[in-house]
């Protein structure tokens, strides 16, 4: 028997992926289907699903030639990217040991959610995660209203990283493969906003499903049923002629609500970056609940402008998701 180790690509069915350590006399990454070799792995079972594209695992084959093998362990993540499913009523990995969790949004087609993007962000600050948001279809006229782009500034004020895309006109894709050469990353947003279009535009020999948007709701479909990590050859008209660049991306399933994991109402302003460094500094101390009570320095921010009004609501609707349980689509 051998052992040795590998990176999970994609999964279902307890049917896993692993891109193997060893490699092949052509010098590529053996990938093989492995399966868990005992139901007591050490695997944390409050999850959807056991493994996420992106994790490491230890495995066991019985010779060098064979094409399936047995997963004995997991590797300690360096981070992962969870949101609730709130169908399963389990946390749900979505990827893992990522350098960038990429929050895909449009201007429209779909309609643009911002508070989506906030509940993402709170996520990705909790897990200790470098999110970037990444506006796909920029060249849509929505793009330009002053509205659209207030929310854009906000975000960039706050020292998010703000790129615009057009999967379509090519606008953007240069810094979007400068930033992801060489890294681990990962695509998540709603159904429809392009992630997969962004995939294949970026390398030109690989071809995933695109779908349409559903013109009764404006909703997209989800093309994308599984996580899936793909190492890329970046399209050398993207990267200025650079040959043999490559990036790892992980398409996620597109997302229709996205529901935190983990975070109570009470400590949601920690994950707000322009609210952290004032917790603690209200007259009420950690009791206040920043709505009305005097000596508020968040309510104070709000009011002098250092906090957005829109960002201020957004906190508020979010954390009354939090305590009723109901969650906008």
């Amino acid at each position: 028997m051998v052992q040795l180790e590998g990176t999970v690509l994609s999964g279902s069915n307890n049917v896993f992926e692993i891109e193997c350590d060893d490699k092949d006399d052509d010098g590529n990454s053996i990938i093989r289907n492995c399966s868990f070799k005992s139901k007591r792995l050490k695997l944390d079972t409050r999850y959807y699903n056991p493994l996420a594209p992106g994790d490491r695992v230890q495995i066991e084959i019985e010779d060098s030639q064979d094409e399936k093998g047995q997963i004995l362990s997991l590797v300690p993540r360096s981070n992962a990217f969870i949101r609730w499913n709130v169908k399963g009523r389990a946390p749900q990995l979505l990827a893992a040991n990522l350098d960038y969790i990429i929050l895909v949004t449009t201007p429209a087609e779909p309609e643009f959610r911002p508070r989506f993007i906030d509940r993402e962000l709170v996520q990705a600050e909790y897990q200790n995660l470098t999110p970037i948001i990444l506006v796909n279809k920029y060249d849509l006229p929505e793009a330009q209203e002053p509205d659209f782009q207030n929310r854009l500034s906000i975000w960039e004020e706050l020292g998010y990283k703000v790129l615009r895309i057009s999967a379509k006109s090519g606008e953007g894709l240069t810094e979007l493969a400068e930033l992801i050469t060489g890294k681990l990353s990962a695509l998540v947003g709603q159904s429809g906003v392009g992630k997969s279009s962004l995939v294949n535009v970026l390398d030109n020999t690989c071809v995933l499903k695109t779908g349409s948007l559903s013109r009764k709701y404006g909703k997209g479909s989800h093309t994308t049923t599984k996580g899936t990590l793909m190492h890329i050859h970046l399209n050398e008209s993207i990267v200025g002629g650079v040959q043999n660049a490559y990036a790892s991306i992980i398409d996620t399933p597109g997302v229709r609500r996205f529901v935190l994991n983990d975070i109570a109402a009470d400590d949601l302003a920690l994950y707000f970056r322009e609210f952290e460094p004032l917790i603690g500094k209200c007259k009420f101390g950690t009791n206040c609940k920043h709505d009305s009570e005097p000596g508020c320095k968040i309510l104070e921010a709000v009011e002098a402008g250092v906090i957005t009004e829109e960002r201020f609501e957004s906190w508020q609707r979010i954390r009354e998701e939090i305590q009723t349980g109901n969650w906008d689509d």
